[in-house]
C-alpha cells in the first residue's frame, strides 16, 4: 500500500511559520505568516513526525516494533503473524492468515488515505515474482535502464565482469575521464548489487577510484556493463520450503590492494539454501599475515550473523550454534585460544 501525501499526516510539536505561498496571499494582511499545524513537505521534521504518528497508531493497535529494525512492525494472534515493513510512505505487509491483513488494510484506510497496490510485484527498483515454489527477485528493468543511460545497450557481451589478471591502481600517468559520468556509473552499479552478488567485488574495487578516475578505470566499469548486457535476467531465487537455518562464510585476500597493501574481506550468509546477505570491503588496517586477514574477515562475518540472529528472533525464529566457515586453520585457532589475543590487539 502507498500513503497519499504521507508527510501531511504528521503533527509537529515545534512552532514553525511559513510565508504566504505565491498566489494565495491574504490582501488584508500581506505581511503576515502562517503557523503550521501539520508537517509540510520540505521540512526536516516532516519524516520524523510522520513516523511518530504511524508508529504510535500501529502500537495502539497491538503491533510491536522490531528490536533491530525500527521500521518493522509485527502483530501475533495465536499461531499466526502479520508483518508490516515501512519505507517512508510505502508499506509492504503480509500475513499467514488472510483475515489479519484484511483487518490491517481496513484500519489503515480508516486512519489514513491509502492506495492499495495489490500483490507486491515491484518495489524500489526490485522486481518480485511470487510463485508457488518460492519468490524470484531481480532488477532486470533497472539493469536495462543503466545500459541505455550510459550508451551500452548495443555493446558486445562479456562472459565475466572482470578478468583475473586485471589489477587496478591509481594510474597517475593515465588519461583522465569525466568524473560525473564515472561516479554516475558507480552509483548505479552500487544499487544494482542489491540483487547481483556476482558483480559486488568488481564494482567495489572500481568504486575506490572515484576521486580521480582514469581511462583504465572506465574500461573496467564498461567491462562490468558488458557482462550485465548478457545477464540482465539474473536474480535471486528464494524457495518457500527452505529450512530456517543460518550459516556464514568468510574469506579474504592478503594484501590485495596495490596502493596500500590492505586486504579485502568477503562474506556471505545463507538462510537455508538462500543467499540473504553478502559483503565485500577493504579492511581498515594492514594485516601482517594471512591469518590476520582471515581473522578480520571472520570477525565481520560474525558481527553480521549476530545482527541477523537478533533480526530473526522478531519472526519467532530462534537459532543457536550458527556455523561460521573459514578456510584458515590458524585463524580458527586464534578465535578459540584466548592466550593468542594479545597478538591481535591492533585489530579493531
Amino acid at each position: 500500500m502507498d500513503v497519499k501525501s504521507a508527510f501531511l499526516n504528521g503533527f509537529i510539536k515545534e512552532e514553525v511559520y511559513v510565508s504566504q505561498p505565491p498566489g494565495f496571499e491574504d490582501f488584508k494582511f500581506p505581511d503576515h505568516v502562517y503557523k503550521l499545524k501539520k508537517a509540510l513537505y520540505g521540512l526536516k521534521q516532516a519524516p520524523r513526525s510522520w513516523y511518530e504518528r504511524l508508529s504510535t497508531f500501529l502500537i495502539e493497535n497491538e503491533f510491536s516494533r522490531g528490536k533491530v529494525d525500527s521500521t518493522l512492525f509485527i502483530k501475533k494472534v495465536g499461531k499466526h503473524i502479520l508483518i508490516v515493513q515501512v519505507y517512508v510512505d510505502d508499506i509492504i505487509f503480509g500475513s499467514t492468515d488472510d483475515s489479519l491483513y484484511e483487518e490491517f488494510s481496513k484500519i489503515m484506510q480508516g486512519e489514513f488515505e491509502m492506495s492499495m497496490m495489490g500483490e507486491l510485484n515491484f518495489f524500489l527498483g526490485l522486481q518480485l515474482k511470487q510463485m508457488n515454489g518460492g519468490t524470484f527477485i531481480s532488477q532486470t528493468k533497472y539493469c536495462r535502464e543503466i545500459l541505455r543511460k550510459f550508451g551500452m545497450d548495443s555493446c558486445k557481451e562479456a562472459s565475466i565482469p572482470m578478468g583475473t589478471s586485471c589489477y587496478l591502481d591509481k594510474d597517475e600517468t593515465g588519461k583522465g575521464v569525466n568524473e560525473t559520468m564515472f561516479r554516475g556509473m558507480i552509483g548505479s552499479l552500487l544499487y544494482l548489487i542489491a540483487s547481483r552478488p556476482d558483480i559486488m567485488q568488481n564494482v567495489c574495487v572500481c568504486a575506490r577510484y572515484q576521486a580521480n578516475p582514469k581511462e583504465s578505470h572506465l574500461t573496467a566499469v564498461k567491462r562490468i556493463l558488458k557482462y550485465l548486457k548478457g545477464t540482465t535476467s539474473f536474480g535471486l531465487w528464494y524457495p518457500s520450503d527452505a529450512s530456517p537455518s543460518l550459516i556464514g562464510y568468510s574469506d579474504a585476500d592478503y594484501g590485495g590492494c596495490k596502493i596500500d597493501r590492505k586486504s579485502t574481506s568477503g562474506t556471505c550468509h545463507f538462510l537455508g539454501c538462500s543467499l540473504v546477505s553478502w559483503h565485500s570491503k577493504k579492511q581498515a588496517c594492514v594485516a601482517l599475515s594471512t591469518t590476520e586477514a582471515k581473522y578480520i574477515a571472520a570477525g565481520n562475518c560474525c558481527a553480521q550473523i549476530l545482527w541477523m540472529k537478533q533480526q530473526l528472533e522478531d519472526f519467532d525464529i530462534f537459532l543457536d550454534n550458527i556455523p561460521l566457515k573459514c578456510d584458515n586453520t590458524s585463524a580458527i585457532n586464534l578465535t578459540k585460544n584466548p592466550i593468542m589475543h594479545s597478538r591481535t590487539k591492533h585489530i579493531e
